[in-house]
């Protein structure tokens, strides 16, 4: 039995940027939220930018995320991502920032005054 070669895109990643080399706003982070933003996809959608509309209809996804689900390449989906969000049916969180690390000796000192309550 032969295996059946993974399905290749017909239409190369480039084109889904409509040839642009610059997204129509700031390039979104990596982790940047996406969401839909209405219960109907706006008006004049290409076909790779239904796919993502659709793909979050049903809940948020990273960039990445609806990267990997579309089989696009990040730097793609950033340009369908921004155009989505200038049309009103995307909506887009920047990513929660990490916690800063806590100072060490601030914590010794809190438990040797927990620990002289006893």
């Amino acid at each position: 039995m032969t295996a059946v070669p993974p399905r290749r895109r017909m239409v190369p990643a480039y084109l889904a940027t409509g040839g642009r080399s610059r997204p129509s706003r700031t390039a979104f982070d990596r982790l940047t939220l996406l969401h839909s933003a209405s219960p109907d996809p706006p008006q004049g959608l290409e076909a790779e930018h239904r796919r993502l509309w659709e793909l979050l209809r049903p809940g948020a996804l990273t960039l990445v995320e609806a990267a990997a689900h579309l089989r696009l390449p990040v730097s793609a989906t950033n340009f369908l991502a921004a155009d989505l969000v200038d049309a009103g049916g995307l909506q887009a969180r920047s990513p929660i920032p990490r916690a800063q690390q806590i100072d060490r000796t601030l914590v010794e000192r809190l438990l040797d005054g927990l620990r002289s309550l006893r």
